[in-house]
């Protein structure tokens, strides 16, 4: 049953892989249009592989299982085997050993390989020239890459930002000047090199220092612009790790230890920051175990089906990542409250499912 199992697991990972890799390989094309190395290019598209893979494994899994015991009992080959003297249990339990060794890989994949090679790949755009310095502005995070300054951008949207603060910071790492706008506009002049941040609805804290006192102003504009290098963004040899580029070892020390880099902020923003980290953990643990979940569930529903037809594992498969995934994109969407405590709902598809998955193998044997 496993060789059986392992087979149809073989073919969809390569056909779902595929799918995930759609986005790689078109990027992949364009870079080899700009004359680069075909070995730069491969190398490339290898680092976005384990992206793929994280979600690949899981969903394969899934329709593996829906479909292998579907036919099973569709060809009686379950019945048979119970009378045998052999419990749903026994039967099932290669695939659920199996699971765990996938789990288990998955973890890995999402703790270290992925983040590893996501940053990889940073630093291979970067180093040819092709990433877009607008996309350095990325939604929901601080961006150091720009010396001098800290950036957060709330939302994006193309060249259209919302919520967008500016931290000015000296030689010695202090805020200066924090500048608040309610929305701003991207563009990049390549004849000047510089990349153009026009901000609208914009309120401005300079901190001025005077002895041992320090007085605050605030002043409140229609429009402020802001001009930086393309020179200093694309030249800096350091290129600060996003989240998704931090292994779990990485993650975590930032959860405990927020004041290490984040000691300037306000505790609003710390929180909404510990939030996120927090989101982001939460996340890679549950989507790294979500194969146990997914082989527990679909095995019972897979002998209830009753049906050889591909298409209805891949129907029941659908409906069930509908499910699981609306969790991980309502995380992503209340990452910004933690008082509602998002990081919590990545956690709830695991568990009802776990449990249903539970009752129902116990309902089918």
């Amino acid at each position: 049953m496993l060789f059986d199992f392992l087979a149809v697991f073989g073919t969809a990972l390569l056909l779902i892989t595929f799918a995930f890799s759609i986005g790689a390989i078109y990027k992949a094309i364009d870079v080899m249009a700009k004359g680069l190395p075909v070995a730069v290019v491969g190398k490339f598209f290898l680092y976005n592989l384990p992206y793929a893979l994280a979600y690949a494994v899981p969903v394969s899994a899934l329709f593996s299982s829906l479909l292998l015991f579907g036919r099973l009992s569709s060809d009686s080959e379950i019945s048979a085997m119970k009378s045998g003297g052999l419990s749903l249990w026994q039967i099932a339990s290669p695939i659920l050993l199996f699971s765990w060794v996938l789990a288990g890989l998955c973890l890995y994949n999402l703790f270290v390989v992925y983040p590893n090679t996501t940053y990889e790949t940073r630093k291979l755009l970067k180093n040819m020239g092709v990433e877009d310095p607008i996309k350095l502005l990325e939604e929901g995070r601080f961006i150091r890459d720009i010396p001098g300054f800290m950036i957060y951008v709330g939302k994006k949207n193309g060249n259209r930002v919302k919520d967008l603060i500016v931290y000015e910071v000296d030689s010695k790492g202090e805020v200066v000047r924090t500048v608040r706008a309610d929305s701003g506009i991207m563009t990049t002049d390549q004849a000047k090199e510089l990349l153009k941040v026009d901000l609208f609805d914009v309120r401005i804290e300079d901190s001025r220092k005077k002895g041992d006192s320090e007085d605050v102003y605030y002043v409140n504009l229609e429009k402020f612009p802001y001009r930086f290098s393309l020179k200093d963004m694309m030249g800096s040899k350091t290129i600060t790790k996003k989240r998704k580029n931090m292994t779990v070892t990485e993650l975590i020390y930032r959860i405990r230890n927020p004041e290490s880099d984040q000691k300037w902020m306000k505790k609003r923003d710390m929180a909404v920051e510990h939030s996120k980290d927090m989101v982001e953990l939460h996340q890679r643990i549950c989507l790294g175990i979500s194969p146990l979940m997914f082989v527990l569930v679909a095995i019972p529903l897979g002998i209830k089906s009753h049906r050889k037809e591909s298409s209805a594992g891949m129907l029941v498969s659908l409906v069930i990542m509908f499910v699981y995934y609306i969790f991980i994109i309502l995380s992503d969407t209340f990452d910004k409250s933690p008082q509602l405590h998002p990081w919590l709902l990545p956690w709830v598809p695991i568990v009802l499912g776990q449990i249903g998955g539970l009752l129902l193998l116990r309902r089918a044997d």
